[in-house]
């Protein structure tokens, strides 16, 4: 691929600017959607040039466009293409898989930007944010505390601690008391402090991974609304957010909360590993007759832990976001103190632990185990407070649209808690079949991840009868669109089979509108399991199958067949995770894969959890309202932003970001849009109907345009009161019913790709272009300028309006 160093603008290079008489420059500026593609396949040109930006993120152009505003105009027919390429952001090198590991992170901070639109409720918003925050905080602590489960109690105390068990594990024979005849090694307590080792590890894994990542991709300074683009940025009012979070200056830059649940993140998980270390030495000192000192000394250091623990929940519920300006001030204090306070405190836990006790042996499982049981208590009971904050909010600004009424946030926090359980769960129950495969030489991890592990069948049949209503339900849907495909392609010869495929389409693709139930079903269902399953553990203290021994033999045997089966899929589960992570690391077009879901998941700032994986979209928005405001300064050009799929909502938070005076210059083409059925539904309090209407207003030179076959994008449901309306009546699909002269091969049934391949996609462009009005370049400042935008290979050309053509149009109004 050819590239080019950045270009300055018209006046740098001493080439005449167009001026509105003129019909002035025009760029089309590409943004793609899922998946990720390259700047060839964009611009349909395999001769690219990249014209600024880096290996991570950049705009480019045809070689043959490097240099289009120097010429004069009207050399052209249509706007300059211009492609801005951001897959690298969510699927560039390997280490992308190493995010799989924080997936029930990545679900938590959705939920977090799920919360319903409110008015008047500003103390209940921040408890929503506390609520959101303090889930985050217990999954933390949930996969430290499965990473100590593994390394500390199954290896290190019950099978170090067990000669049959060790004996076939020769790497831990010198832990063993037996097997190393009484070795320095072979006291639990120094055991527990060499084993702690791992979950530290790990620890220090996420706090690199957070901090690395922060740097590379959200480090990028924005675009104040009211700041001139060739000045540095700085913070900004109030004013001008267009209605939604979105719209203000701080909210693609939190550095600060960033910087502070990090701390305080790092901070609990090695708190939870002192707890681990020290909590079995602690009471084995106040349960022997020797000395109180060392049992005063582990009160004290319990004391110190627990008073550390209320230090980091304080430092969590203490401050949220602050969005009205670019945050960038740090605690300096509180984000390195902590942490270090912290592990002070793992190692004092470490040199108690292994202090000398003569007569100490291990044996059950290590104290600190109902640990479990505890975290799912409290992140249930954090749900069920979420849903009520939820619906209080709701109501004080009912959305008829909203997912769930209100409580898809609570349903996705739950489903959060539930993988985090699974994946904790399912590293448990691998390696405790790994190190006792017969189960007798180790009582195995706690009691209630084996209950949670048997719920999994049940909600698995209740998968299956959702899917099975799913399929019904398309099945009729397809049906009743067999009368609209007829309509929509009358006077065509009847092909019965063409009209069932492509009605079959149309229903599969409604399916998505069906989506709220199932998280609605799945995640009450997953509630109750995981309260019967902590009621079973708490009141028996048993095995599901050993609790219902002496029953009813049909209970007995469905509790015998859940307990196996389900941790059978439990551990099935965790070798196909573990697989498709391997998988990615290695293989480029798995990663893209994986990369589609980083591109929906973690578009959301990282507010609710420091260890999600980075958030996109604070590169990207900030990499394309710099490029729009300093190009349309610089040229005072008209300028399309065509977004697809995801790339439309990139498109959307852009706009919201710029300045008033650049956002009127400045059209919006969307395809294959999620903004409002999937993102104004599921994110209405940033996303809304208020919020897209706001937008709509200030930059009226909007279009969108979906397919019925599309299972992603839709309409965007706003009217013309304030403007042209934004949504075109739904693109034909296919483009032919039949053989034509145009298609002498049957025509695709297109779906989600390749809206440029209609006609309907250069009108629009063109029409967009003609009701902005070119306006005299401002004052010039040096930095890259460009113009463009075309489409992929069989898609023709678009035509742009001529300057004179342009001028006897009716120019936009301004907002």
């Amino acid at each position: 691929m050819e590239r080019a160093q950045e270009r300055g603008s018209a006046e740098d290079t001493g080439a005449p600017a167009a001026g509105p008489g003129e019909g002035g420059a025009a760029l089309e500026l590409l943004v793609h959607g899922v998946g990720g593609t390259t700047p060839e396949a964009m611009l349909n040109d395999p001769r690219t040039v990249r014209v600024t930006g880096d290996d991570v993120a950049a705009v480019f152009r045809r070689a043959d466009d490097a240099d289009a505003e120097r010429r004069a105009p009207g050399q052209r027919d249509g706007p300059v293409p211009e492609a801005y390429v951001w897959c690298n952001l969510t699927s560039g090198n390997g280490t992308r898989a190493l995010w799989l590991l924080l997936l029930p992170f990545m679900v938590v901070n959705l939920a977090h930007w799920m919360r319903p639109t409110a008015r008047g409720r500003p103390r209940t918003v921040r408890l929503y944010g506390v609520l959101l925050r303090l889930a985050g905080l217990s999954l933390t602590v949930l996969l430290v505390a499965a990473a100590c489960e593994v390394a500390l109690d199954l290896a290190a105390w019950q099978c170090a601690g067990t000669g049959a068990c060790a004996a076939r594990h020769s790497w831990l024979g010198f832990l063993s008391p037996e097997i190393s005849d009484g070795g320095w090694w072979s006291q639990p307590g120094r055991r527990l402090a060499l084993a702690a080792l791992v979950p530290t590890a790990l620890t220090g894994l996420l706090w690199y991974l957070s901090l690395r990542t922060w740097s590379a991709y959200e480090s990028q300074q924005p675009l104040s609304p009211r700041q001139d683009p060739g000045t540095p940025a700085g913070p900004a009012g109030e004013e001008g957010d267009g209605g939604t979070a979105l719209g203000r200056p701080g909210f693609w830059y939190g550095r600060r909360l960033g910087a502070r649940l990090r701390a305080a993140h790092t901070a609990a998980a090695l708190l939870t590993v002192a707890a681990a270390v020290g909590s079995a030495a602690a009471r084995h000192d106040r349960e022997s007759p020797e000395p109180a000192v060392p049992a005063l000394l582990g009160l004290l250091l319990e004391s110190a832990l627990a008073a550390a623990a209320a230090v980091v929940v304080w430092v969590v519920c203490r401050r949220g976001r602050a969005e009205r300006r670019a945050d960038a001030a740090l605690d300096t204090r509180l984000v390195r103190w902590l942490p270090l306070t912290a592990l002070a405190l793992l190692v004092l836990s470490v040199v108690h632990a292994g202090w000398e006790r003569p007569g100490w042996a291990s044996s059950g499982r290590l104290p600190g185990d109902e640990t479990f049981g505890a975290l799912g208590l409290a992140q249930g009971l954090l749900v069920i407070a979420l849903g009520g904050a939820a619906r209080v909010l709701h109501r004080s600004d009912p959305d008829r649209r909203a997912a769930l009424r209100g409580l898809a946030g609570p349903a996705v926090a739950m489903l959060a808690c539930a993988l985090g359980g699974v994946m904790s769960g399912g590293v448990a129950q691998r390696v405790a079949d790994w190190l006792d495969g017969t189960g007798t030489a180790m009582p195995g991890p706690p009691v209630v991840l084996t209950w949670q592990a048997s719920a999994i069948p049940p909600l698995l049949v209740l998968l299956l009868v959702l899917a099975g209503w799913l399929a019904r339900r398309a099945w009729q849907l397809a049906r009743e669109e067999r009368a609209a495909v007829a309509r929509d392609y009358a006077g065509e010869p009847a092909d019965p089979a063409r009209t069932r495929r492509i009605a079959r389409t149309r229903a599969l693709a409604a399916l998505t509108d069906r989506g709220p139930r199932i998280v609605a079903v799945t995640s009450g269902a997953t509630l109750l399991l995981g309260a019967g399953a902590l009621v079973g553990a708490l009141v028996t203290d048993r095995t599901p199958g050993e609790a219902a021994r002496g029953s009813y033999a049909v209970v007995h045997g469905a509790a015998e067949t859940a307990q196996a089966l389900g941790s059978w899929l439990i551990g099935l589960g965790f070798i196909l995770f573990v697989t498709w992570g391997r998988r990615a690391y290695k293989d480029a077009s798995a990663r893209r894969t994986i990369g589609i879901l980083w591109d929906v998941g973690t578009f959301w700032p990282r507010a609710a959890h420091p260890f999600a994986p980075p958030c996109y979209a604070e590169r990207a928005v900030p990499d394309l309202t710099w490029r729009i405001a300093t190009w349309t300064e610089d040229t005072g050009g008209r300028l399309v932003v065509s977004g697809h799929s995801q790339g439309s909502v990139l498109a959307a938070a852009a706009a919201w970001q710029l300045p008033p005076a650049t956002r009127s210059r400045v059209a919006l083409l969307t395809y294959g849009s999620p903004l409002e059925r999937l993102y104004g539904r599921w994110f209405p309090a940033h996303f809304g109907p208020e919020a897209l209407d706001r937008l709509h207003r200030e930059a009226d030179c909007w279009t969108n345009l979906y397919r019925l076959t599309d299972p992603i994008g839709g309409p965007v449901r706003l009217s013309g009161d304030d403007g042209p309306p934004v949504d075109r009546p739904p693109l034909k699909d296919p483009l032919a019913y039949s053989r034509t002269r145009a298609h002498p091969l049957p025509a695709p049934i297109l779906g989600h790709s390749d809206y440029q391949a209609d006609p309907v996609f250069a009108e629009e462009r063109r029409r967009l272009l003609a009701r902005l009005r070119p306006e005299v370049p401002g004052p010039r400042h040096t930095g890259p300028s460009s113009g463009a935008v075309p489409g992929p290979a069989t898609r023709q050309a678009a035509g742009g309006a001529s300057g004179a053509a342009d001028q006897g149009r009716a120019g936009r109004s301004s907002p």
